[in-house]
């Protein structure tokens, strides 16, 4: 009498599927890992472009409309319509007037706004005013973070000038240069129009 052959797996084989099976695991694992940590990066660097578009924006809205209104400080004491450092050495770096500051809720204060901007604890600030002369700051908005070093530079009639004091003759820069310095050595360089180009000039006798 015949015996029928009995079917099944060897230990052999089921070792072996097991590790067919572990590395197969292991791989999806490191294939979702690196999915996670790509994504993870692609949003970070998507924020970071977004945060510099944000910055770039505000500046470039703040420039536009900057104006040659002086203003007074909690001291009293008048201070120029537009001043500028060299950069990110000076808190603030840059303090100016701008026009055009939308008034929804009718509240009471007027139609410009002093804003400052300054580099604190690696990340770009701007800082408004509630009021023109002699008011406190309001808490300062984080523009962009992981900043080392901001350089500024400014234009009047052809020349650069790496500081600015507003005077009667000249109140306002045409343009302003700035170059932002990141935490991983990648620099940024933008130019701004101040006042639209600031046209309006004055002759050396006031008219």
């Amino acid at each position: 009498m015949k015996r029928s052959a009995e079917h099944g797996f060897t230990l052999v084989e089921v070792m072996i599927s097991l590790m067919i099976f572990g590395l197969l695991a292991a791989a999806g694992v490191s294939l979702l890992s690196f999915s996670v940590r790509a994504q993870a990066a692609t949003d970070r660097k998507l924020d970071d472009v977004q945060a510099l578009n944000r910055l770039s924006s505000a500046l470039a809205g703040d420039l536009a409309q900057a104006t040659e209104r002086q203003t007074r400080n909690e001291a009293g004491d008048l201070m120029p319509a537009f001043a500028g450092e060299s950069g990110s050495g000076t808190a603030p770096m840059l303090r100016l007037v701008r026009a055009g500051w939308s008034n929804l809720d009718a509240a009471p204060r007027p139609g410009e706004q002093k804003v400052e901007y300054r580099v604190a604890n690696g990340a770009l600030e701007r800082v408004a005013y509630p009021m023109l002369d002699g008011a406190q700051p309001l808490a300062p908005a984080v523009m962009l973070t992981n900043v080392r070093q901001v350089a500024l530079r400014y234009r009047i009639n052809g020349a650069w000038s790496d500081h600015w004091q507003g005077t009667p003759i000249y109140a306002l820069p045409q343009a302003m240069e700035m170059r932002i310095l990141r935490d991983d050595g990648v620099e940024f360089r933008q130019m701004f129009l101040v006042g639209a180009g600031y046209g309006k000039r004055k002759a050396p006798d006031g008219s």
